[in-house]
């Protein structure tokens, strides 16, 4: 039996843990420079706010309902999503973090365990411990494991927001009610395809014949529909190392200013290494790129991008925040006004398989020990408090966050204070 936990409204949970004065409130969080709606909880969703509506269209609509307004505090959410996440792995031995709010479990092995008790379980213990609401759907295979989650969290009322798929019954049942477009891997093309030809429902997408499903999917097809019958499918996914590693901003404002640009990319490069270091790899080539403004028709647009092949394999911060600089140079032009700037690494490898230069110094093992310093110290404080010279020290250039919370639980300044007084 697989499980999905999934945290209910996560990016508004988090913002109200520490401020229960938001429970019931409408809230939205909004993306990097305070663009888009990306998380709504369920009040703000009955208003009718859209995922991915531009904030300052429904700026009136916040005010008259007096929506909660946040700017994406992804420090505070990813602390959270750490603690939710151990306390899962105290549960489950066998756990893939899905994504900042998602986890499976396989519970093989685990067959004399009441599921729906231990799982109610860890839902009461992350609420208690960590104050964020959770929903859980246990079934025979992930995909079914998905539509159990979303029954628990559509019906909590009767499911108590765990919701078990043990029995033919109940998986009929559950496939009779989801909608095609709401099976796990079928997108919106798919969707219309499916519902042209009366196929609405994940139970008629079962009964299909096999025939069609590979004409229409292929492979993937008959393994979802597997995977909706009930036969496993999808093991538990082991993290690999990425094959490429990118760090990209969208300015505030457009700029010419290359000592702002070399700031930008050295702190993007410097990103990478430590993504780099972090999966114990190395990168053999570096690109950098700039970008005008794409919205802006009447200005002249200019997008270059260079890649640079590296002297050896590296994961250094130093070093590869000296050849961004080098490729920012080379393409930079003065007559234009960048609004993204970004630096990607490829041709990645493991740190042991390095095959080095004859020709060329390797400094690897000369920055190796003051790059893991560097990585204990911002890894315990969970910011960037040991930079390079050539990044900027004083936080001047900052993404637009007028509607930011406090990182209460990583960092001391912003920590709650309680006034204890006798009566």
């Amino acid at each position: 039996m697989y499980a999905l936990i999934d945290c209910n409204n996560f990016y508004a949970s988090c913002e109200r843990v520490f401020n229960p004065a938001l429970n019931q409130v409408p809230i939205c969080v909004l993306s990097n420079n305070d663009g888009c709606v990306i998380a709504r909880s369920n009040e703000a969703k009955a208003l009718g706010i859209p995922m991915g509506a531009p904030a300052f269209q429904y700026q009136k609509l916040f005010n008259e309902n007096k929506v909660a307004v946040f700017s994406a505090n992804f420090i505070l959410y990813g602390d959270l999503s750490s603690r939710v996440m151990n306390i899962v792995k105290r549960y489950c031995k066998d756990v893939e973090v899905y994504s900042i709010d998602e986890a499976f479990m396989d519970f093989t092995g685990y067959e004399n365990l009441d599921l729906k008790e231990h799982n109610e379980k860890l839902r009461n213990f992350i609420y208690k411990g960590v104050g964020i609401p959770t929903s859980i759907g246990i079934a025979p295979t992930k995909t079914l494991a998905k539509i159990a989650n979303r029954i628990a969290k559509k019906y909590p009322e009767d499911t108590q927001h765990v919701y078990l798929l043990d029995s033919q019954e109940k998986i009929y049942k559950a496939l009779k009610w989801l909608d095609i477009g709401d099976i796990w891997g079928i997108g919106r093309r798919l969707k219309k395809r499916f519902e042209a030809r009366g196929i609405n429902k994940a139970l008629d997408f079962v009964n299909l014949p096999n025939t069609f499903i590979r004409q229409e999917m292929g492979i993937v097809g008959i393994r979802m529909q597997n995977e909706l019958k009930g036969i496993p499918q999808l093991a538990l996914d082991i993290p690999e190392r990425k094959k490429s590693i990118a760090t990209t901003r969208t300015f505030d404002q457009s700029t010419n200013d290359l000592k702002v640009l070399e700031e930008r990319v050295s702190t993007f490069a410097v990103k990478c290494a430590e993504k780099l270091r972090k999966q114990k790899s190395c990168c053999n080539y570096l690109t950098v790129f700039l970008k005008t403004n794409f919205f802006r028709p009447d200005q002249q647009q200019y997008r270059p991008a260079l890649t640079i092949t590296l002297p050896n394999p590296e994961n250094s911060a130093n070093e590869l925040a000296k050849q961004a600089k080098i490729a920012l140079h080379k393409i930079y032009k003065k007559e234009f006004k960048y609004k993204k700037a970004g630096v990607w690494v490829s041709g990645i490898i493991p740190e042991e398989e390095r095959q080095i230069s004859l020709f060329t110094e390797d400094t690897y093992f000369k920055y190796k020990p003051l790059m893991k310093a560097m990585d204990a110290i911002n890894g315990k404080y969970h910011r960037d408090l040991i930079k390079l010279a050539s990044q900027d020290i004083r936080y001047t250039w900052k993404m637009k966050q007028e509607h930011l919370s406090k990182r209460y639980s990583t960092d001391i300044r912003d920590i709650i204070i309680v006034n204890a007084r006798e009566n």
